[in-house]
């Protein structure tokens, strides 16, 4: 059996919802609710439900969120593994929602692993503008690249980097700032009941003193009149209201918008933090969702803007300028292109960082002395004598850009041959062919005298 819910969490849940405890209490003996958030980049929300094979129950504040059954495991379906979807909790989508990030903003997730909010982010920008998603851990870092890889991105920059260094090299440079501050996890309890062995007052008490820091570093990154979102997946007043009411203490020039209200959202619970009662009512503003009130496990969100006039230091950034391509790959990359696509991608933004060929975004500042995870869409490999191209690079074209292609259906069992690592029978000429599944990109393959090879990358091979 899970381990019961922590006894000191439950006496402070009564006290902080009082009538509504027992509801919230109940709410731990349903099962978790599965959300998937179409990657509207390759598919409109319309579309997706014509071809979806799951049930389909739309979430009332994220217009390409939907709760599908439990038992239906889209994780394992091949339009997963093709990035038509991401899994992501409901309450959680509100978040990138609320932020409202804008084609051709420059937009920074501070802690973007594993990706939820980066890829609906990336997403509500339609691949238009800079998305800068970082995270201090390398090997979660990791796990953020191969996400977004799959999402298809063209635009973003996945960095390891902390908070100070990207102060120092950035200044007060974004539009808009996510920071989905590391917690207690309490809103993790229902689906995650591990996570209730490891809480402990004093681990809520640490969190909010990791936030505070976070927070005043976060803030410098914000450009005058840009926006700060802050969220968390808890329910600790001293992690989320109470946060928010020291961050607004020391930080005169940011001040909390009131966000469109949707179906489910609460407003912020100012009431329980006593002496900063001077707080409550812009704290009124900040967001809750509750697993007893909306689907999903519970979050808590806060949107604040900094004033036009603040005098944060703006650091002088150029552009990063690609480098040019030697001649050798230059020939290999060019030979690659003519034999597979149906188009040329410009060479003004290619760049070889390494043996690894990038297609830099438009504006993208100079990155040098930061620790760099992707430098935009990673194009391929340049290894002896011939280019390779990466998965990255499949995932962020489209059928109609292809002289090769393996279409294939889910009703075909080469489908699930190919997820398998199988090789395929393939008569046609020898080369490099973007595998689909309905039309949609699932990746590579290098068919020789009709045997095509998988170049599926084993962390998306169904064994």
């Amino acid at each position: 059996m899970p381990p019961a819910l922590p006894p000191l969490f439950l006496s402070r849940m009564q006290r902080q919802l009082g009538d509504e405890y027992d509801a919230f209490l109940a709410s731990y003996d349903q099962p978790p609710d599965v959300g998937l958030r179409v990657n509207t980049l390759k598919l409109s929300p319309e579309e997706f439900e014509s071809i979806s094979p799951f049930q389909l129950t739309p979430i009332p504040w994220a217009p390409a969120g939907f709760i599908v059954p439990p038992d239906s495991r889209p994780g394992k379906h091949p339009y997963h593994t093709a990035g038509l979807y991401y899994l992501q909790d409901p309450s959680a989508m509100a978040v990138a929602e609320l932020l409202a990030p804008q084609p051709g903003e420059r937009v920074l997730d501070l802690a973007a692993a594993p990706g939820g909010k980066a890829t609906h982010i990336a997403a509500l920008m339609a691949a238009k503008g800079l998305l800068v998603a970082n995270d201090l851990n390398f090997r979660r870092a990791q796990v953020l690249a191969k996400n977004l890889e799959r999402w298809g991105m063209r635009n973003v920059v996945v960095l390891n980097e902390s908070p100070p260094r990207l102060v120092e090299h950035f200044g007060a440079y974004f539009d808009r700032v996510i920071v989905d501050a590391p917690c207690s996890g309490e809103g993790m309890f229902r689906k995650d009941p591990a996570e209730r062995a490891k809480w402990m007052p004093k681990l809520v008490e640490s969190c909010a003193m990791r936030q505070d820091a976070i927070l005043v570093e976060a803030a410098k990154l914000v450009r005058p009149g840009g926006i700060l979102a802050y969220a968390t997946c808890t329910f600790a007043v001293e992690e989320d209201e109470g946060a928010i009411a020291r961050f607004l203490s020391s930080h005169p020039e940011f001040e909390l918008i009131d966000p469109p209200r949707s179906p489910g959202f609460s407003a912020g619970r100012a009431d329980c933090l006593g002496e900063q009662a001077a707080q409550s009512q812009a704290l009124q503003h900040t967001v809750r969702l509750w697993p007893h009130r909306a689907p999903g496990e519970g979050h808590f969100i806060a949107l604040l803007q900094k004033s036009n006039t603040s005098h944060d230091i703006s650091v002088p950034l150029t552009s990063l300028l690609p480098y040019s391509l030697p001649p050798e790959p230059r020939q290999y990359f060019q030979k690659f292109c003519n034999e597979t696509l149906n188009w040329q991608p410009s060479e003004d933004r290619l760049s070889l960082m390494g043996s690894h060929l990038y297609r830099i975004p438009d504006d993208c500042p100079d990155l040098s002395g930061l620790k760099v995870i992707h430098w935009g869409w990673w194009l391929g490999t340049l290894k002896k004598k011939r280019f390779e191209p990466s998965h990255a690079m499949a995932m962020g074209l489209r059928a109609e850009d292809m002289r090769k292609t393996l279409p294939l259906t889910l009703d075909d069992p080469a489908a699930h041959s190919y997820l398998r690592g199988e090789v395929l029978s393939s008569p046609g000429v020898d080369g490099w062919v973007l595998v689909t599944i309905d039309g949609y990109p699932l990746g590579w393959g290098k068919r020789v005298q009709g045997r095509l090879k998988t170049h599926l990358p084993n962390w998306l091979r169904q064994f």
